[in-house]
């Protein structure tokens, strides 16, 4: 294993980087530090900032700039659970163990994976998806998440288009959103407006919803699931619009006109 300013030579660099970002180099940097299986904020700052024959430490006078980025990603790792406290006497003194899930990190891309796996925002998520999807995402279930996700648009539209449970997806967007009869299009605005939407409705759930129903489809890229769960939730808040412009009176006089 290499020292931290092996790992990351420019200090300029080091203190370009996110928090979560840097922490995957510290954690690595941190596995050769261990002694009895023990690691500490000092230990790491030792290979920092003295001279030690494999660690030669940075010869930069931001000291204090290092240290609080480097105090940054030690508690980010603390946080999502990858260091800590050693039992005993030794976690109060600010020693830490590693966990399970981080003892098997082998390299700085698994702990970037696992960092991007934690960007998902729970409050931001549509009512519907918020905790089974959020729930899946983070046990690492992506393709489960977008299953889900895009299942809650399916019924979603169902439900509000006033839809029986044998009209499903693909036609059932298409007929729900059809320029001209679908229950939850909206008349206010151009013919090509409507048929655009019931094709974004409809090319989502084709893409993204059917295929992971009826096959396995390995999806282990944390980004690309989140860019899809928050295409379901843009889906989710349109028909909640819809829902509400349906629910006016005056709204319904205007499209029966």
């Amino acid at each position: 294993m290499a020292s931290l300013p092996q790992l990351i030579p420019e200090v300029d660099y080091l203190l370009s980087l996110e928090a979560e970002d840097l922490a995957a180099f510290v954690l690595i940097a941190s596995s050769d530090l261990r002694q009895n299986g023990l690691v500490s904020f000092g230990y790491l700052m030792s290979t920092v900032e003295s001279p030690y024959p494999h660690s030669p430490g940075y010869k930069d006078r931001r000291t204090d700039q290092i240290r609080l980025a480097l105090a940054e990603a030690w508690n980010w790792l603390e946080v999502q659970g990858l260091l800590l406290p050693a039992p005993g006497i030794n976690g109060p003194n600010g020693f830490r163990v590693f966990s399970r899930r981080a003892a098997k990190m082998a390299s700085a891309d698994e702990v970037k994976t696992f960092a991007r796996s934690r960007r998902i925002e729970r409050d931001r998520l549509h009512p519907r998806i918020a905790q089974t999807v959020w729930s899946a995402y983070m046990r690492g279930e992506y393709d489960v998440a977008v299953l889900q996700a895009m299942k809650a648009v399916e019924i979603y539209v169902r439900e509000a288009g006033g839809f029986g449970a044998g009209d499903i997806g693909v036609d059932l967007m298409r007929r729900a959103f059809h320029e001209d009869t679908g229950p939850l299009t909206d008349k206010s605005v151009e013919k090509s407006e409507r048929q655009a939407r019931s094709a974004l409705f409809a090319g989502a759930i084709g893409s993204y919803k059917n295929p992971h129903s009826h096959r396995e489809v390995n999806l282990n890229d944390p980004d690309e699931a989140l860019e899809i769960v928050h295409l379901a939730n843009h889906l989710l808040r349109i028909v909640d619009g819809r829902v509400r412009s349906n629910a006016c009176p005056t709204r319904r006089a205007d499209h029966l006109m």
